[in-house]
């Protein structure tokens, strides 16, 4: 289970929070969405839960019991994997791209479970074709699927996505959305997720947190999202309706 409590951050002593109190629990094989207008923090938060950012002291980060920020690189690694929205591979092929996921695991020399865990991954995510090539010959949209295919080679117990179908056509962001909810639901990992369309993010979530103004100002499951939310935290008119008891947003005209 994650846990976060009182997490503030700011870029130095004088500056204005971007962060201020935030609490977000997120329970074993969960989804939980974060939703908010372009620099209300997201990736802020993000980088303060991976401790790539200093959180305030008072901060509390931990999954299982255990203190996140006061772990080792490589002790974190093993725990959470991080997709972020800029994407830097090198000059690898594909394979040897995924494999890097591994490097917590493992010395010198990948092992024969860690050439499978990658084999494996490229089947699930349908990257044959190109598992050879090196990753800079590779559209936005396929360089994405190796970032995801790297974080799941951690086989982490936390994955935190940054808007991780942004550059996706719509197979392939179906596909994330179904590979991701399998491993929530079928391994138990929890899953901490930003997302910019909102009728994606009320068909992959379980869980919703909405922030503004360095704030978390609603947070639940599909009952919190309605037209009011909606329009306070992004300040647009749109209508909510329910299909097949799934809810679908329409519109989305400015204020």
């Amino acid at each position: 289970m994650l846990q976060i409590q009182n997490l503030s951050f700011r870029y130095h002593h004088h500056a204005q929070p971007v962060l201020k109190g935030i609490d977000i629990e997120l329970q074993d094989g969960e989804i939980g969405i974060l939703l908010g207008k372009n620099g209300s923090g997201k990736t802020t938060l993000f980088k303060s839960i991976l401790g790539i950012s200093s959180a305030s002291k008072d901060a509390s980060v931990r999954f299982d019991g255990e203190d996140l920020l006061k772990m080792s690189r490589k002790e974190r690694a093993k725990r959470i994997a991080y997709v972020p929205q800029d994407i830097q591979f090198g000059g690898l092929n594909v394979f040897d791209s995924i494999l890097m996921g591994r490097i917590s695991y493992f010395g010198c020399k990948a092992g024969r479970h860690d050439l499978e865990v990658v084999e494996q991954l490229i089947k699930d995510m349908q990257l044959e074709s190109y598992a050879t090539r090196s990753v800079n010959e590779l559209s936005g949209g396929e360089r994405q699927k190796i970032a995801i295919a790297r974080a799941l080679a951690q086989e982490p117990r936390l994955l935190i996505f940054d808007e991780p179908t942004g550059n996706l056509d719509i197979a392939n962001e179906q596909l994330i959305i179904r590979e991701a909810k399998r491993l929530a639901h079928d391994k138990n990992i929890s899953i901490l997720c930003s997302l910019h369309d909102l009728n994606q993010a009320f068909c992959f979530g379980d869980k919703f947190f909405f922030l503004k103004d360095g704030h978390i100002r609603y947070h639940g499951g599909k009952e919190c999202i309605n037209e009011e939310v909606i329009q306070e935290i992004f300040d647009i008119h749109v209508r909510i309706v329910e299909i097949e008891h799934q809810k679908i947003m329409i519109g989305g005209t400015p204020i």
